[in-house]
Parts: C-alpha cells; sequence; structure tokens
C-alpha cells in the first residue's frame, strides 16, 4: 500500500519554481514576506541602543490564535541594522527556530557557516548613518517550518581581516581607548518564507482510526498517512547526524495533543512498521516534550 497525497492536511511546497524562489529572495520581495510580531524587552525598532549587552528578541506568528489553518516556511530573513558613525562594532546574530510553537528550549541553533549552511551577507545602504542589510538565505535547500524565530544580538569589533568571529565585546573587557563604542539601532526586520495549508481536524481524525477505525483497512490506511506525515515533516529538519523530531512538536502544539498521547501514537506507528518487510527503526533527535 502507499499512502495517499498528505495535501488535504498539511501543505509543503510553494507554486513557485526554485529559480523564482531564488530570484524573489535575492530581490527581497515583498510577496515573499511573511508578517511576524517583534517582541523585546531589551530594546525597540527604530530607536538608538548601547549595544554592549546582549540583546534579546523575537519574532513569532501566534498561530494557534491568528492562523490556525496555516503553516509556515522559512526561507530567510533580513536585518537593517545602522551604527553611528566611526563605531567599531558590528552585530553578531545568533538564531534559534521553534518550528510549531512552545517554549524557548523546544528552539533549535540556526548552524550559520556551518557544516555547508549559509552566512550572514552584509549589504551597505545609502543612508545617513553605517547602515547596513545583514541577510541570511536559507532558500529551498535549507526551508524549515517556524513558528517563532529568537534572535539574541550581540557586538563585536570590526577587523580587517575578517577574523573577528569569536572577538566579542563587553563593558568590561573595553580596555583600548582607540575603540569607538557608538550606538547601534535596528530599522526593521523582515521574514521571507510562506504559508501553507494546514487541517488539524483532518489529522486528528487520522489518529482517532488508530483505536476506532471506521472499516476493516482504515487503521491501516491512516497509519499509512500518518507515517507519509511524519517522514515529510521531518525532512525538513535542521542540518545534522540525525533528523530532529518536528513531528512530535506538531503534534504538541499545533494539535494540542498531550505527552502521553504522542508517546500512544509513536507506539501505533512503530508497531506498524515493524510487521513491513525490511523494517528498520526510525531514529529521531527529540526536540518537544
Amino acid at each position: 500500500m502507499v499512502a495517499d497525497s498528505t495535501e488535504n492536511y498539511l501543505g509543503f511546497e510553494t507554486d513557485l519554481q526554485d529559480l523564482e524562489l531564488g530570484y524573489l529572495l535575492q530581490r527581497a520581495d515583498r510577496r515573499l514576506e511573511v508578517h511576524a510580531i517583534f517582541i523585546s524587552n531589551d530594546m525597540r525598532l527604530n530607536s538608538w541602543f548601547d549595544p554592549s549587552w546582549r540583546k534579546r528578541m523575537l519574532l513569532t506568528l501566534k498561530s494557534n490564535k491568528y492562523k490556525t489553518n496555516m503553516v509556515h516556511m522559512l526561507l530567510g530573513i533580513s536585518l537593517q541594522v545602522c551604527l553611528t558613525k566611526n563605531s567599531t562594532l558590528e552585530p553578531a546574530l545568533t538564531l534559534y527556530i521553534n518550528p510549531f510553537g512552545g517554549s524557548h528550549s523546544e528552539s533549535w541553533y540556526i548552524p550559520v557557516n556551518e557544516i555547508g549552511f549559509p552566512d550572514w551577507k552584509a549589504t551597505k545602504l545609502d543612508l545617513p548613518f553605517e547602515c547596513y542589510n545583514w541577510t541570511l538565505t536559507l532558500g529551498n535547500k535549507w526551508k524549515t517550518f517556524f513558528e517563532t524565530i529568537h534572535i539574541y544580538l550581540r557586538s563585536r569589533i570590526k577587523t580587517q581581516d575578517g577574523a573577528n568571529d569569536s572577538v566579542y565585546y563587553e563593558p568590561a573587557e573595553m580596555t583600548d581607548p582607540a575603540q569607538s563604542l557608538g550606538y547601534m539601532k535596528i530599522n526593521s526586520i523582515q521574514v521571507f518564507g510562506y504559508s501553507m495549508h494546514f487541517d488539524p481536524e483532518a489529522i486528528r481524525d487520522l489518529i482517532l482510526q488508530l483505536d476506532y477505525p471506521y472499516t476493516q483497512g482504515s487503521q491501516d490506511t491512516a497509519i499509512l498517512q500518518l507515517l507519509e506525515i511524519r517522514d515529510r515533516v521531518n525532512r525538513l529538519s535542521p542540518p545534522g547526524q540525525q533528523k530532529m523530531d518536528l513531528f512530535a512538536c506538531l503534534l504538541r502544539h499545533r494539535l494540542k495533543l498531550t505527552p502521553s498521547e504522542v508517546v500512544r501514537i509513536f507506539a501505533s506507528l512503530q508497531a506498524f512498521t515493524a510487521r513491513l518487510p525490511n523494517s528498520v527503526d526510525y531514529e529521531t533527535t527529540k526536540l518537544c516534550s
């Protein structure tokens, strides 16, 4: 048996081809912009701040409140950062992605410029201050689900040879009077991606059939559908030796299932696959409780 299309339950693709997508991302086309809510206790957008200490901010979609029938794919992010003239600092950004909601501990770290992953690209802007667009482009190759993006901003000292990855600045370390701290501000943050169809009730109906099948054979059909959804969701997990279990996060935070319900579903899927010829264990790294 082969699982039917999962599109009725959860969308994965956009109508755009790879070349079209790359072109629109390169141009930062607003048709790919996903509008997220900015939250920070450390700073405000378009306001100058002292870049001495780490600043924390997040962008969230609040899908369970506003977009219950959508899941979202991240293709890139761009921050417009300005510094006062003669500042010897530049931003050092760290990102964590929360795929479907939940706590910060249920987010994964974006390995920028590691294991083939893209790096930030800074583009100088024609503005009165030292302003750059800092852009991280994931594209189709590294796209992933997202609900919340956690951003940590630190400052690092500019160097001529570019070897500044670990030269961070904190006030206690400031000993050279030639270094000019200055002030920093973030004018805007753009998130690029697209939203896809999501039907939580239809997926709950599949799960219900694990215990209460409608007809003989409908239980196997439901399991095949859930296995296909699980595999396609986890295929978009971050790079690493082992796939991350994003499917469990989907069940926990978008379907609002309890941990015991998730464990029971996984046990049913494992029992089914164990009966298949040439079955292998499906190992993933846990992300959500």
